[in-house]
């Protein structure tokens, strides 16, 4: 196991590890003991009662964070015609079709969302491979398939920020910067949540939210219990 450094093991000795904390106790926890002398991002882990193996268990999208993420997406459009123009004044980063696909090809990054209509899937498809364990490919699910490309451009620059549940059955999503006022992050969170809580798969049984946890970029995690968020929704 690697070692903690002399921070992290301070900050870890402010966090009661037997506690699970309201939500607002987390996040004001996060922001006391982060460390970090930069801007960090802090993150929410759901550990769910779902099985990631099975299909009908599977839980993935996307939701508009109500104080954004804190970062400004690069957004890349895919499009035809008329689109390119309607993508370039929402104030897509990246507009294009073939000459982005050989870029990409070519090993070319510099992009942190892919927005693509579906006439275009067919090219941007072949990319599959190369954008795949990136979590980059486009998906109709999380919104970034459409021909509504203004939509998706901008909401996407306003803090949308996409989900999807890992093969541990853990679901990371950011809810924002540390920097944040804790009002701000306690509200992202509590958007997040309910849209988990909405997104539960008709074959879940038992318990579905089993643990949550509050963390920093380079801080430890602390637990939320998942009541006082229920309550306060």
């Amino acid at each position: 196991m690697a070692k903690k450094g002399k921070k992290y093991v301070e900050a870890l000795k402010l966090v009661d590890r037997s506690k699970a904390y309201s939500v607002n106790e987390a996040i004001e926890l996060v922001k006391k003991i982060d460390y970090a002398k930069f801007d960090a991002t802090v993150e929410a882990a759901f550990r769910l009662g779902v099985d990631p193996k099975k299909a009908d268990q599977q839980i993935r999208g996307a939701v508009v964070l109500p104080n954004g993420t804190g970062k400004t997406q690069r957004v890349l459009v895919f499009a035809k015609g008329d689109k390119l123009k309607e993508a370039e004044a929402a104030g897509a980063d990246y507009v294009g079709d073939a000459e982005y696909i050989n870029k990409i090809n070519q090993g070319w990054f510099d992009f942190d969302v892919i927005v693509a209509t579906p006439d275009m899937m067919g090219e941007v498809g072949k990319l599959g491979r190369t954008l795949g364990p990136k979590g980059l490919m486009p998906n109709p699910k999380t919104g970034t398939v459409t021909f509504d490309v203004a939509k998706a451009v901008n909401e996407i620059k306003a803090g949308k920020v996409e989900y999807r549940l890992d093969k541990a059955g853990i679901i990371h999503v950011p809810i924002g910067k540390i920097s944040f006022d804790q009002e701000k992050l306690a509200e992202n969170f509590a958007t997040i949540f309910d849209t988990l809580l909405k997104a539960k798969p008709a074959a879940a049984k038992g318990t579905y939210v089993k643990s949550v946890t509050v963390t920093s970029t380079m801080g430890p995690g602390v637990k939320v219990d998942p009541s006082t968020v229920v309550e306060k929704n």
